[in-house]
């Protein structure tokens, strides 16, 4: 504590500021005394250096890195927790008296008193803030003022949702949040030239002498008469494929298609005007509405076809004063994106399973292919991986690639644009095809296609929707140390043998983290997965399909994050994830690339991948050559807390906690019977069947980390130490991170991107 005190370095004449208090004293019994005084303390400026256990080390850091030689540790210090001094100087109690009062009077607490003093010794200095607050006034009555004019009779149909009520405190805040719902009902309905400061409150207390008043609304004088009408749009002009020419362009029959009253201007055919009238909301001689003309011009924008969306409004009718209302005219301008594009990308590959390699991307876009908003791509992939930090199995490798195609349609086929109104769905059609060669093991080759569609419900929900999703995968070229696996373990041979899968996908998603406003945005996610319904249907109980073996399943996860943000990009994140499984009809397993797996960059981090579970099972004692392919499950529960912090520009650190496993729920009793000369099996289901004791099977871990960040593109190496093994003798699970005497006591993990 010695070696951290700073009064030694503050210059002479001059004492630390340490803070202020502030104390009120109030003539009623007001219910929000604490939202009050809260509000006020907000006034206090400037904030003292910050205290940790009676001392200031940030302040320290920055005083030591102000000397000649500071060294390179007091600079690292300085830079990432460091504080400049807050003297007593830099301080003015007047000034924040009168903040007080002011914000007093704003709260209705008119006539109050405010005062300071000020507290000095030797090198530090304190200020008392005092308030004492009369009986505030309140609201007795709250009446529109009226008139004959339009505008007034639509105010009156909004008075009665104010949330203005009788006996309310007076709160300038809440008279401003009032004119600004005014205005913005005003703006959906017809009044285009309507605006906030146009609405103005008038106070009278003469009524009465125990503090109440009566509020007024009314328009100022003089408003300009077009302020005060509503305006009727007389005409929509459309330019799907604008550019500057464009606006001398006239009217006439080569250039111009009218769709319902609309008109289409476009020399060549670019988008076709049945389709995109229908991404219109408003139509000629509807009333000018704000939000329906910004709602149009987001989901034109969600096309894709389009660099820009313009919507602009001309006055007709300028010199309207009969009160009936003016004229407006809507042009609309579109910019086209490049109708196609070629894209070539050298990739840097990171995946969940730990495989990790150079990769190459080939991509064809064309957009807007059919004149009707639709994006066709195709791709091609290759790559080359090898597996780091995984144990026993780290010289795997692995050559991966794959082509696909996908088309995009703008519009939830066969429904029409205009029955969604806060964004259009888009229908995706998928096809691809895709190849695994795994060194040492096999070569898997796999087919898929698809057919769903994607939609946002508001600002933060997303849903996607895949009626139609299938897949056929194909083992082969299995060499003799991988087909002594599966002859040993029926549970894996069976997950291998399904090779056809066909069902439904959803996920639904909330994510406010996009909102860098908030300081407390959740996430959650969750995704269902339910396949060989309808073959099992069509096959009448056979448990194949066009020759090959089917799953049937269901399956479901879920993903709740929250984060809690504070100054300088700190972040605390906490994440639950839960995950099951559950195999039926003829499926006595899930499919093995459905199943669940723990450990590794994205998971428990003091672990290497996959090699973690079911339960308390270890691979290691039974078979070295196993542990990546077994060490799976169908029930998986995780949860991580990560503390992320700057470094230095690009450079952010992370201190974190992880905890996780994965489990067998289900009845294996027929696998079991099958390999009754396999202690494998028999140990594998033993082990790691889900029971009432799961706690003591959770494996924990601690660690840091560094990430390179560079607007969103993360590179991150993190360093994790195991502080509970389930796999160990009960007696022996707990470990002290990196100065213990596990076999893996220090993992390094690689990945592109953050955990979570």
């Amino acid at each position: 504590m010695h070696s951290c005190g700073i009064e030694k370095y503050i210059p002479e004449g001059e004492q630390l500021y340490t803070g202020s208090t502030l104390e009120l004293t109030t003539e009623s019994n007001s219910k929000d005394e604490k939202e009050i005084k809260s509000e006020l303390l907000g006034l206090i400026e400037p904030n003292p250096n910050t205290t940790f256990l009676g001392m200031k080390p940030a302040l320290f850091f920055h005083y030591k890195a102000q000397r000649e030689k500071p060294g390179f540790i007091y600079k690292f210090l300085n830079k990432s927790f460091g504080e400049e001094p807050v003297y007593f100087s830099d301080v003015n109690p007047e000034r924040i008296e009168e903040l007080i009062l002011n914000r007093l009077d704003n709260n209705g607490f008119f006539y109050s008193r405010s005062a300071s003093e000020t507290v000095i010794d030797e090198k530090f200095a304190s200020v008392n803030y005092s308030a004492k607050l009369p009986v505030p006034y309140v609201l007795e009555n709250y009446n529109l003022e009226s008139d004959t004019l339009p505008i007034y009779k639509e105010i009156e149909k909004m008075l009665p949702e104010t949330a203005l009520k009788k006996g309310d405190r007076f709160d300038l805040n809440l008279l401003k949040a009032e004119r600004i719902r005014l205005n913005n009902g005003l703006k959906q309905r017809g009044f285009y030239n309507s605006q906030e400061d146009l609405l103005i409150f008038e106070a009278d207390t003469n009524q009465y002498k125990n503090r109440k008043f009566d509020l007024f609304l009314r328009l100022k004088k003089d408003v300009p008469a077009r302020a005060s009408i509503p305006y009727t749009i007389d005409s929509i002009t459309v330019y799907p494929n604008y550019t500057i020419e464009d606006d001398t362009l006239p009217l006439n029959e080569k250039n111009t298609t009218r769709v319902n009253g609309i008109d289409f201007i476009q020399e060549e055919l670019y988008f076709k005007p049945e389709l995109l009238e229908s991404y219109l909301l408003f139509n000629k001689g509807d009333l000018y509405n704000a939000n329906t003309s910004k709602q149009t011009s987001n989901r034109l924008s969600a096309l894709g076809s389009y660099k820009y969306v313009n919507i602009q409004y001309t006055e007709i009718d300028t010199t309207a004063t009969d009160g009936n209302g003016g004229s407006l005219a809507a042009n609309i301008y579109l910019a086209p994106l490049t109708k196609r594009s070629i894209r070539a990308e050298i990739q840097a590959v990171s995946k969940s399973n730990g495989f990790t390699g150079p990769g190459v991307l080939l991509s064809h876009i064309n957009r807007n292919i059919f004149n009707g908003g639709e994006t066709f791509s195709v791709s091609a992939n290759f790559s080359y991986e090898s597996q780091l930090s995984s144990g026993n199995n780290s010289s795997l490798s692995s050559i991966a690639g794959g082509i696909s195609a996908d088309l995009v349609i703008p519009r939830s086929v066969p429904l029409s644009p205009r029955r969604f109104q806060y964004a259009v769905p888009k229908t995706k059609i998928s096809l691809g095809y895709d190849f695994l060669q795994r060194s040492q093991l096999f070569t898997l080759s796999s087919v898929n296609a698809s057919f769903g569609y994607t939609w946002q419900e508001n600002q933060y929900v997303y849903h996607t929707l895949d009626p139609i999703s299938i897949n056929y995968s194909k083992l082969s070229n299995v060499t003799n140390d991988f087909q002594t696996i599966l002859d040993d373990n029926e549970y894996l041979s069976q997950s291998f043998e399904q090779r056809f899968i066909a069902g439904l996908l959803y996920s639904f998603t909330y994510d406010e983290v996009s909102k860098l406003s908030k300081e407390a945005p959740i996430y959650f996610a969750t995704n269902v997965d339910v396949a060989g319904n309808l073959l099992g249907l069509i096959s009448s109980g056979s448990e194949t399909v066009f020759g090959s073996t089917y799953a049937q399943y269901a399956k479901a996860d879920a993903d709740l994050r929250l984060y809690l943000r504070w100054q300088k990009e700190r972040t605390l994140v906490s994440r639950i994830y839960a995950g099951w499984g559950v195999p039926y009809g003829n499926s006595t397993t899930l499919p093995f690339i459905k199943q669940f797996y723990s450990g590794g960059p994205y998971s428990v981090r003091a672990f290497n991948i996959r090699s973690l579970g079911p339960g308390n099972f270890n691979a290691e004692t039974e078979n070295a050559t196993t542990d990546y392919f077994d060490q799976s499950g169908n029930l998986k529960l995780e949860a991580n807390v990560e503390y992320r912090f700057p470094l230095f520009s690009y450079l952010k650190g992370a201190f974190f906690i992880d905890a996780g496993n994965v489990w067998l729920t289900g009845d294996y009793s027929d696998i079991e019977a099958d390999q009754r000369n396999s202690s494998f099996s028999e140990t594998l289901f033993t082990d790691g069947k889900f029971e009432k004791d799961w706690l003591s099977e959770v494996a924990a871990g601690v660690g840091f980390g560094v990430r390179l960040d560079i607007q969103s593109f993360v590179i991150r190496l993190d360093l994790a130490s195991p502080l509970r093994i389930p796999y160990l003798d009960e007696n022996e699970r707990w470990n002290v991170p990196f100065f213990g005497n596990a076999d893996n006591n220090m993992t390094l993990n690689f990945a592109i991107g953050y955990p979570f």
